[in-house]
């Protein structure tokens, strides 16, 4: 009994760490097709501003939702990012590696790996909490 017992433990550690490393993988090209750009334009954006803006400018590039022009605009996009509606799974990849792309370049640190991770903690000081 403990032998079956252990043949079906070495069976789910070899399934753990083929999930594990198959979601590492995804996030790894994912991050490869980052298509966020640093932009010249800063601080507030009005309407006209942003509808100057490239796609590559934007967390979202397709929907053109948070705009990735500045460090203020990185920390806003991750406090928002579970705001933004009818997107994909796929789309949430591929806004949370631009957002990792332009918090570097900016500067912001990034502690959460995953966009799964974000709505697990505020990221906008508050202080109320």
């Amino acid at each position: 009994m403990m032998e079956e017992f252990l043949k079906r433990l070495q069976y789910l550690e070899r399934s753990a760490t083929l999930k594990i490393l198959t979601i590492y993988y995804q996030e790894m090209q994912v991050k490869m097709q980052s298509t966020w750009q640093p932009h010249t334009q800063q601080g507030e954006l009005s309407t006209k501003d942003r509808k100057h803006l490239p796609d590559t400018a934007f967390a979202f590039p397709k929907q053109r939702k948070e705009p990735l022009t500045d460090a203020s605009h990185v920390k806003n996009a991750l406090a928002r990012f579970d705001q933004v509606q009818d997107v994909s799974d796929q789309e949430r990849d591929l806004a949370f590696t631009n957002i990792q792309k332009a918090a570097e370049y900016y500067e912001v640190h990034v502690e959460e790996k995953s966009w799964h991770e974000l709505s697990r903690k505020p990221h906008a000081q508050n202080p109320a909490h």
